[in-house]
C-alpha cells in the first residue's frame, strides 16, 4: 500500500527549510521518505510510505522537530 500525507508550514519558513536540511530525506529501511519544497509563503513536507506504521514514523519526526524549534524560538524571545 502506497500513502502519501504532506504537512504545511506558513511560518519562518526559511529558518525552517534550513532546520530540515540535514535530516534524511529516506529512511534506511527505505519505507518512506518525504521532499521539501517551498511554494510562495508555504513550506511543503510531501510524505510517502509503504504502510501505515512508516508514515506515522515520519510524520512524527518532522512534528517532533517543529516543536522542538517552536520551544526554542519562544525561548529566545
Amino acid at each position: 500500500m502506497n500513502l502519501k500525507s504532506e504537512i504545511i508550514v506558513e511560518e519562518d519558513i526559511g529558518n525552517i527549510q534550513e532546520l530540515f536540511v540535514p535530516e534524511d530525506k529516506e529512511f534506511s529501511n527505505k519505507r518512506a521518505s518525504y521532499t521539501i519544497t517551498k511554494e510562495k509563503q508555504k513550506l511543503i513536507f510531501k510524505i510517502q510510505a509503504k504502510d501505515e506504521t512508516a508514515l506515522k514514523a515520519v510524520k512524527s519526526s518532522i512534528n517532533k522537530n517543529l516543536t522542538i524549534y517552536k520551544k526554542v524560538k519562544a525561548l529566545t524571545k
